[in-house]
């Protein structure tokens, strides 16, 4: 029988070069930007070029992760960049 261990789904924020907010979720925070950042990405950053990633947080599981996307999704860029600026102070 196989041990399944969750691995960890992680949120992350990406500021667009025209100040615009991108919201997503990965397993493998590092290569989903990288691929942002190719042009292979989301159809949003494909039109609004990725400047630098804001924020990562940490989910226990997909479906918290997808949770905490739908309700950042919701805020505005602002309310997005605070979120940011108190995810990245956080220990």
């Amino acid at each position: 029988m196989l041990d399944r261990v969750a691995k960890p789904w992680f949120l992350y924020l990406i500021e667009c070069e025209d100040k615009s907010i991108y919201t997503g979720i990965a397993v493998d925070v590092a290569a989903r930007y990288a691929t942002h950042l190719s042009g292979a990405g989301a159809r949003y950053t494909r039109a609004h070029r990725p400047k630098k990633l804001l924020a990562v947080v940490e989910f226990s599981s997909r479906s918290t992760a997808s949770q905490a996307e739908y309700l950042i999704k919701q805020m505005t860029a602002q309310e997005k960049r605070k979120f940011a600026a108190r995810a990245r102070k956080a220990p």
